[in-house]
């Protein structure tokens, strides 16, 4: 049946291959390396930590989340970055365990919650948060500067400025 686990460094090709369908499903761009994932996640100071979700001992899917702190609520909470079930998998009730286990974790390390994104067509995450009881947080637009802009942005430093 399904077993829930945190990810260790033996996993990060099939979280490497489970990144990249849900990349896929979401119609985005991925260049996510192994290498990266083992630098930035299973070093001495790890960027994100990810629960491992398998069915019967297959990989089903995974949830990627890091800490952030909020000013407003004067503590931390809990990026949820990523949750994806596969396909053949859904209907298990994975995603809910998944998520159930996300706060959890944040319960447990007194955060005041979780905090997650979801794109505006995918229709049955959204049918799915909504029972769950989340809010949404719609007064917000996130605001992304990557790539050009990024680089143009931060090119822009005043002298003597740090």
């Amino acid at each position: 049946m399904l077993s829930i686990r945190s990810a260790t460094a033996r996993d990060v090709p099939v979280l490497r291959t489970l990144i990249h369908e849900f990349a896929e499903f979401e119609h985005l761009p991925v260049s996510v390396s192994e290498a990266s994932l083992l630098r930035d996640g299973f070093s001495e100071r790890p960027k994100f930590r990810v629960l491992m979700a398998e069915w019967d001992g297959q990989p089903a899917g995974y949830a990627f989340f890091f800490d952030y702190y909020s000013t407003f609520e004067g503590r931390a909470g809990i990026f949820l970055e990523d949750i994806y079930v596969r396909e053949r998998y859904r209907g298990k009730q994975i995603g809910r365990a998944l998520l159930a286990r996300v706060a959890a974790v944040a319960r447990e390390e007194n955060r005041f919650g979780v905090r997650w994104q979801v794109l505006d067509w995918n229709t049955p995450a959204i049918e799915f948060y909504r029972k769950l009881g989340a809010d949404f947080l719609d007064e917000g637009k996130t605001v992304g500067l990557q790539g050009d802009a990024f680089e143009r942005l931060a090119d822009e430093v005043p002298q003597g400025v740090r």
